[in-house]
């Protein structure tokens, strides 16, 4: 048995490697960078390093961690989870008390919760009279039994509480049932959420049922149509993609998956062979469920409606799929509203519509052009302002640029004329943003927080050489810094700059971790991953020195005249203001 399950499994994984599998990685310096993954942005701001094994998201979500926090944040799971996941990939053998973990117990007794509970909708379905009416539906539909069983389907009784009692007697608690969603809790009364409908159960990649969707047999007005599990410590409508247990070799398989709306445009093409559906649960198409498909296939297969909601919801999609390297293309069923009727009406048409999906950017240009067929001026620049936030939004420059080209050979205008356009639109834009002079700003982050970051990220780069060394150390102390995390991981870097000095050694970035507190580690981890995040604005180190100086003669002055005064404080107060004159002299004459 290895001492240390945890260390091991992080020294047999490359953090570059496993990362790169799921987000495309471009080298910058000695780090990597990427679109971050866990949030909608433009910029890169999710940062790797291969010498610290770490990684950081720098924009909205602000986290960061090894490689175990990355699968956590990536599948959605709890730190046994992902442990048990990495330690299965690198034959690491994990020992039961490296496994206790209070979150993933519930979420056992929650799968099974949720099997006994499948069981109970399919045995009612299958074998008892009540589910004579959902049979003759399926029967209604053409599914036959080896379809009903594949898919476990099963039926709710019209019944307050027959799957509550049955949970119970299966040994569940009541708090249990309830977290599970099956049940709803109101005015002291609780009772089955699904009653009177098909029930189609929801599993997960792993085959584990995480929820249940409920159709009614008869359409009515005021009932809805479908009712889904409500969000849970398992299902998450966001992450979920129905039938994806069955379908993910065959989308492995053919490098390709068609997406669809609804469960029986999932169930239909599979009971005819199309293997690679998966269907969302709505119109929308979020990026997690992009991130669960990309493990799979790079090609994504649209199959929505091509309504106004549809529409949005592919142009939802493209924003999503920015800067995870995904193909997209479009189904368009010009003979029904959906496959599940298309193949009912004519299988053979579908299967050739389907062999010739349109390329998603295309299908854009396309319907701008359809809106605006006239050869005029305005209807040249309608065209262009609409595909504009789709085209110029293009994270890959290859194909932005092929896309510009074929939108200029569509419509007749020169390449040139519609890059002047897309910069003037991006202008335009820039200029409704309040602008940061130096560093990109996040909401809450002090303007002088950021700088200190920046310094200090800089200084702890191998390759930093720099002149303005002597002049940092002699202007800065500890206390010039608004984080007191930051000052004292800048007084450990003074104090192991002069003793390679006088050693004469180089920095070496290991050696001066190992003089860190357990606690500023993950500091320090963050600020030297800053400089990857913030290489491109090239600032004036020499101005930001000077700045984080001024700031804290600011701070200190203002801090001596709350307090009564007394006559060392006031020659202090005039010492310290003939310092703050000095700096901004200083920074006057860098800033000419």
């Amino acid at each position: 048995m290895i001492d240390n399950p945890i260390d091991e499994i992080k020294k047999r994984i490359d953090i570059v490697d496993f990362i790169n599998f799921f987000v495309p990685l471009k080298k910058t310096g000695r780090n990597f960078k990427a679109i971050c993954p866990f949030h909608q942005e433009k910029t890169p701001s999710f940062i790797v390093s291969p010498e610290r094994q770490i990684w950081h998201c720098f924009g909205a979500c602000n986290e960061g961690g090894d490689v175990i926090k990355f699968l956590m944040k990536w599948e959605n799971i709890t730190f046994v989870e992902a442990l048990r996941e990495l330690a299965k990939k690198t034959g690491v053998i994990l020992s039961k008390s490296t496994l206790e973990d209070q979150i993933w117990k519930k979420k056992e007794r929650l799968f099974s919760l949720n099997q006994k509970a499948s069981d109970f909708f399919h045995h009612l379905l299958l074998k008892t009279s009540f589910g004579k009416q959902g049979r003759e539906y399926l029967k209604k539909r053409g599914f036959n039994l080896e379809i009903t069983e594949k898919f476990t389907l099963g039926y709710a009784p019209l019944s307050w509480r027959s799957l509550l009692r049955y949970l119970i007697k299966k040994g569940f608690s009541m708090n249990e049932i309830r977290d599970s969603g099956l049940v709803i809790s109101e005015r002291g009364r609780i009772y089955d959420r699904f009653r009177g409908r098909l029930i189609f159960p929801i599993y997960d990649m792993k085959n584990q049922i995480i929820g249940f969707s409920g159709r009614i047999l008869k359409d009515e007005k005021n009932e809805a149509k479908y009712i889904n599990t409500p969000e849970t410590l398992l299902y998450r409508k966001r992450e979920t993609l129905y039938g994806i247990h069955l379908a993910k070799e065959a989308i492995k398989k053919k490098n390709e998956v068609y997406l669809v709306e609804g469960e029986f445009d999932m169930i239909t093409p599979f009971m005819m062979g199309l293997e690679n559906f998966v269907a969302t649960k709505g119109t929308a198409v979020t990026k997690e469920q992009l991130m669960l498909l990309k493990r799979l296939t790079n090609r994504i297969n649209l199959s929505l409606d091509a309504d106004l909601a549809g529409i949005e919801a592919m142009k939802k999609t493209i924003q999503e799929s920015e800067g995870l390297g995904l193909e997209l293309r479009v189904i368009l069923l010009n003979f029904a509203k959906d496959p599940d009727e298309a193949i009912r009406k004519d299988f053979v048409q579908f299967k050739k519509i389907i062999k010739k999906p349109q390329p998603i950017y295309d299908f854009f240009i396309d319907l701008a052009i359809k809106k605006n067929p006239e050869e005029t001026a305005y209807a040249k620049k309608n065209i262009v302002e609409e595909v504009a936030s789709i085209i110029d939004n293009i994270v890959n420059p290859i194909v932005r640029e092929f896309y510009i080209k074929k939108l200029s050979n569509l419509i007749g205008l020169s390449v040139k004329t519609i890059n002047q356009y897309f910069r003037q639109k991006r202008l335009a834009e820039k200029q409704k943003t309040p602008s940061f002079i130096y560093l990109r700003k996040k909401e809450g982050e002090k303007r002088n927080v950021l700088l200190e970051k920046y310094l200090l990220s800089q200084l702890f780069q191998e390759d930093f050489s720099s002149k303005i060394l002597p002049e940092i150390i002699f202007l800065l102390n500890e206390k010039d810094f608004v984080i007191p995390a930051y000052g004292k991981i800048f007084t450990l870097y003074v104090e192991y700059q002069k003793e390679i000095k006088d050693n004469k050694k180089k920095f070496n970035i290991k050696d001066f971790i190992s003089r860190l507190s357990p606690a500023l580690i993950p500091v320090f981890d963050e600020l030297y991953l800053y400089a990857a995040y913030e290489n491109e604005d090239n600032l004036d180190l020499e101005r930001v020195v000077y700045e984080i100086k001024k700031n804290a003669l600011k701070r200190e002055i203002r801090d001596l005249l709350k307090e009564e005064k007394r006559k060392e404080d006031e020659k202090k107060i005039k010492e310290l203001n003939r310092l703050l004159s000095e700096i901004e002299k200083k920074m006057i004459k860098l800033s000419i």
